[in-house]
């Protein structure tokens, strides 16, 4: 028997090289899988009772764990977590004494990064409230449909805001809105303020009996769309999502003991529900910065001692483009969470910063479907696992580009995407990856979700995000519906050929999108640039490069040059206003260039060009 194990043991020991040959990415799939049901289990424990365990009670464990631990560092200033726990109840008690504010009650807050945005958070949520996070960036109409989603009539504005608030107070005055600005002397006649308030009051614990009611799907914050294709809408954040998205740093290993960067807006789904959600549910501090700066940010990062830092692409790739110092590779950050990222950036923001765990997921505010790469594989922003699939039921459909639309069978039901195929992400909607819709907007909602898609009855969410599977179950980002368009025939995807476009030395910036062209079929590329500092535009190089790197369909046929790409608060790139200016050199003070087959260059675009494309004498 004993010959028999040690004759067995060399083939036992060798078993699991044997299965990760075979099976390469097996173990880490496992480990991760394991992570997630804890954490999920653990998760529906807490928020499946009424009252429902909340980041709030995950707070007030680490204050009385660790009292003393700094939470937030800003500036030059540390606060810990009993010093936040403190500030939230005083914060608290001053809404309920100054402004009226019940348990059930929405309170909007305006204003940037600063420790108040997080302290009068918890306030809030002590109360039982919920948070509307405007975005600081909108103002006039925007800024009122914001506001009126939310049905907040309580507003908490930073005084740099005045000017903006000033805008529309005699519309908040109709509509009974209270404006309270966040410092302790008044900022003009007849304003309130609310820091004053904040100082006289108790410090005492508010009483839980306040959110007594609150469960899984209570509204807790309301996070606001980009507005990249129209206005904002307010995403609806259930205490339940807030408890899935701390989970995404469980899912990465960040323990209590790191220090996260945080430069991304609190308004943000990435920065609050998963940054300072995150860093609460481990008890980790958080380094708070008022506005992401790529020539500060290493500094911060030694300065601070920071292990972790957020990103979404655009960070990452204005951080590649700050001029190479000795030091790029001296600091302690030892992972980066986030997404958006481009696969050629991600390769130079690892050749240049060093061995960085990057977590690149796949997420949206309002979805119910996630994808983590835990595998640190260039380009991916995650895997397929069958276990995960149950969880979070999902598909790939075919998308007709053309049609703008789904493609079904006969029996009017959602066919599959293949493997290697670019399919429409969807998601079932179920008690366990439920879809909030947006507040006030039913019209919006029900455009996300999308009926009878494989049976009668069934209910799916809309990512609206075209994505492919390849044949080792990595799944990639491929564009945004909308965002591809149709030329000759073919599929364009923006996020493709505008990562060929950014490896051209001159070029900072990239937007690709497709216009019509009178008299033709789809939509033709073009693509507006940011040039490098001192770089110039170089028609003939960039004829070349895209000649030899795109087929003939995907090629910019205009190039547009701007001094700064327009961009949203989170950083997304907005196209709409570019699509219909098109590339009429008429209606643009932009410099236009044309891709000239003939003499091989991309050549200035003038009147004559646009003329004889317009009446089919050039052909395209």
């Amino acid at each position: 028997m004993i010959t028999v194990f040690f004759t067995a043991l060399p083939g036992l020991l060798l078993l699991p090289l044997l299965i990760s040959f075979i099976f390469p990415y097996i173990f880490q799939d496992i480990a991760y899988l394991i992570t997630v049901v804890r954490f999920g289990i653990r998760s529906k424990k807490q928020v499946t009772k009424t009252p429902a365990h909340t980041v709030v009670d995950i707070f007030l464990e680490q204050v009385e764990k660790s009292p003393d631990k700094p939470f937030i560092i800003y500036q030059e200033e540390v606060y810990t977590y009993s010093e936040i726990d403190r500030l939230s109840n005083q914060a608290a008690r001053a809404l309920r004494k100054h402004a009226g504010v019940k348990s059930g009650d929405c309170v909007a807050i305006y204003m940037s990064n600063a420790p108040a945005y997080i302290w009068i958070w918890l306030g809030v949520a002590k109360l039982g409230c919920a948070l509307s996070c405007l975005n600081n960036n909108i103002r006039s109409h925007s800024f009122l449909h914001c506001l009126r989603s939310s049905g907040a009539k309580i507003l908490l504005v930073e005084p740099e805001l005045k000017d903006a608030i000033d805008e529309v107070m005699p519309e908040l005055r109709k509509e009974n809105v209270r404006v309270f600005y966040i410092t302790e002397t008044p900022v003009s006649e007849e304003t309130e303020t609310f820091l004053d308030k904040v100082k006289a009051a108790s410090c005492d614990s508010v009483p839980k009996s306040l959110r007594s009611f609150v469960g899984a799907k209570t509204l807790a914050m309301y996070i606001y769309t980009s507005g990249t294709t129209g206005l904002p809408k307010a995403a609806i954040i259930s205490h339940q999502r807030i408890s899935m998205a701390s989970g995404m740093f469980e899912f990465c290993h960040v323990r209590p003991r790191d220090i996260v960067y945080i430069t991304l807006p609190l308004y943000h789904s990435s920065a609050m529900l998963i940054g300072v959600h995150g860093t609460i549910c481990k008890g980790a501090t958080i380094v708070l910065r008022k506005k992401f700066s790529a020539s500060q940010f290493w500094d911060d990062c030694r300065k601070y001692n920071v292990t972790v830092v957020q990103y979404i692409g655009e960070v990452l790739r204005y951080l590649c483009n700050v001029p190479k110092s000795d030091d790029d590779a001296s600091h302690n950050v030892r992972m980066a969470i986030g997404n958006g990222l481009r696969t050629d950036v991600w390769s130079e923001f690892l050749r240049r910063f060093g061995d960085i765990q990057m977590y690149e997921f796949y997420a949206a505010t309002e979805g119910n479907v996630f994808f983590l790469n835990y595998t640190n594989t260039v380009g991916a922003v995650g895997r397929v696992n069958s276990l995960h699939r149950k969880f979070m039921p999902y598909q790939f459909i075919k998308y007709d580009i053309e049609k703008d639309e789904p493609v079904r069978d006969a029996k009017e039901r959602c066919i599959k995407a293949k493997k290697g195929q670019p399919g429409l992400l969807i998601s079932k909607i179920t008690p366990l990856s439920p879809f909030g819709g947006y507040a006030g907007d039913k019209i919006h909602t029900e455009k996300k979700i999308m009926r009878d898609v494989f049976r009668k009855g069934d209910m799916y969410f809309n990512t609206g995000d075209i994505l492919m599977v390849d044949e080792q179950n990595f799944v990639y980002f491929h564009d945004r519906v909308g965002d591809t368009f149709r030329w000759k025939g073919e599929n364009v995807a923006t996020t493709e050929v505008a990562d060929i476009l950014g490896l051209v030395t001159f070029i900072e910036e990239v937007n690709v999108y497709g216009v019509p062209v009178q008299n033709h079929e789809g939509r033709i590329g073009m693509a507006t640039l940011k040039l490098r500092e001192y770089e110039t535009f170089d028609g003939r190089k960039l004829y070349a490069h895209v000649r030899d790197f795109l087929p003939n369909y995907a090629r910019p046929r205009f190039i547009r040059i701007q001094k700064e790409l327009e961009i949203t608060g989170t950083f997304k790139q907005r196209k709409v206003e570019l699509v219909k200016q098109g590339f009429d050199p008429a209606n643009i003070p932009d410099p236009l260039y044309f891709l000239d087959e003939r003499e091989k260059k991309f050549v200035p675009m003038t009147q004559t060009i646009y003329e004889d494309i317009k009446n089919k004498r050039l052909k395209l």
